[in-house]
């Protein structure tokens, strides 16, 4: 039976705040994370993500606040990234609510910590979080970032993938650096080349602009399909998302 695809809204959320830029600069106040969740989730949002874009000290018991008490509105599952470095860092999450968690750069620089945390916790909490840009520097033209993509690693986007499985991710959250916040659509070319690879469900994220963009993306491999900006500037509802893939014949929730 084939599963349905998932429609997942994305909060970044600083100091309290959920905010937006494009291509992760020129951040902008975009509501209260409670709010906005609670909003997702009554127009059918199958998942709400929170990304804490500052992850300082002060901002990570701002964003276990904002965790636990989205958890006492909202009944679907919360996957919260940003900041995990360490196993009990999950747990914590995991107290205040969350589901699944996100790793990005803590696992660049220490990869046994994808290990240590599904062993801990099980695959399925633990999502690998990817920031890609394009890149002649890599064999696949891909390369993996950090720092909301200022920062170009050495890794090939797919070879990081592949290891991430291997030790234990659950699944993929493939930003396109490029594309974020264009509203021009997914990178459909980077969503097919992580399918083709994946024995992990893959979340498109990044470039959002229209309701057809997230088709494509379900066409191009994507199991799910995240977005932020057109959300929250009321450009369009869950709801409306989730209606057009009906009409092109794709298996929601």
């Amino acid at each position: 039976m084939a599963l349905a695809v998932r429609v997942i809204p994305c909060l970044d959320v600083a100091a309290g705040r959920v905010v937006k830029g494009v291509n992760f600069q020129n951040l902008r106040d975009a509501g209260d994370p409670v709010e906005l969740a609670a909003l997702y989730s009554a127009q059918g949002a199958d998942e709400i993500t929170f990304l804490d874009v500052t992850a300082t000290v002060d901002a990570r018991a701002t964003m276990y606040d904002v965790v636990r008490q989205t958890a006492e509105q909202v009944f679907i599952p919360l996957t919260v990234g940003g900041g995990v470095r360490s196993t009990d860092d999950v747990a914590r999450l995991q107290a205040s609510g969350a589901d699944k968690v996100g790793v990005n750069s803590a696992a660049i620089a220490r990869p046994e910590l994808l290990s240590e945390i599904a062993d801990r916790f099980g695959a399925q909490v633990l999502v690998l979080s990817l920031d890609v840009k394009r890149s002649p520097a890599t064999a696949s033209g891909f390369v993996v970032t950090t720092h909301g993509g200022r920062t170009e690693t050495q890794l090939d986007a797919l070879d990081w993938a592949r290891e991430a499985i291997e030790r234990g991710a659950g699944e993929l959250l493939v930003n396109s650096i490029d594309a974020d916040g264009t509203k021009d659509g997914f990178d459909l070319e980077l969503v097919g080349l992580m399918r083709e690879l994946s024995s992990v469900p893959v979340i498109a994220s990044g470039g959002a602009g229209k309701v057809e963009h997230f088709g494509q993306a379900i066409k191009a491999g994507a199991d799910a399909v995240l977005a932020a900006s057109v959300f929250h500037l009321r450009e369009m509802t869950v709801g409306d998302v989730k209606d057009e893939l009906k009409k092109e014949g794709v298996l929601v929730r």
